[in-house]
């Protein structure tokens, strides 16, 4: 977490607050990448991008070396991610339970 020399007026819980409904306020795709090419470098976007596309693969229960051979996504972002998955708020989940189609358990070769 970035550390700041000064307080800023605005309390983090309701700037966060503030980005979550600003983000619920967008209607299509295009405008939320509109928005996510203001609000992010590419670099973030690119770690968002590769964090969410190893989630249908840990889903359907995909090794995670299976998962870097098909996505280039390191093992620790992999990990890190099957982490969120299993311990964390459960926003992955919901995330792709409203917008993903279930993947068959590919077979190792």
């Amino acid at each position: 977490m970035k550390r700041r020399q000064i307080e800023p007026e605005v309390d983090s819980d309701r700037a966060e607050r503030s980005l979550c409904e600003a983000l619920l306020s967008l209607r299509s795709v295009e405008e939320m990448r509109a928005f996510l090419d203001d609000l992010c470098t590419p670099a973030e976007r690119e770690s968002m991008r590769d964090r969410w596309s190893v989630v249908p693969h840990l889903l359907a229960g995909e090794p995670y070396w299976q998962i870097h051979d098909s996505t280039a996504v390191s093992i620790t972002t992999i990990g890190r991610v099957a982490r969120c998955l299993d311990q964390g708020a459960g926003g992955y989940a919901l995330a792709a339970r409203r917008t993903m189609r279930p993947r068959p358990a590919r077979v190792a070769r």
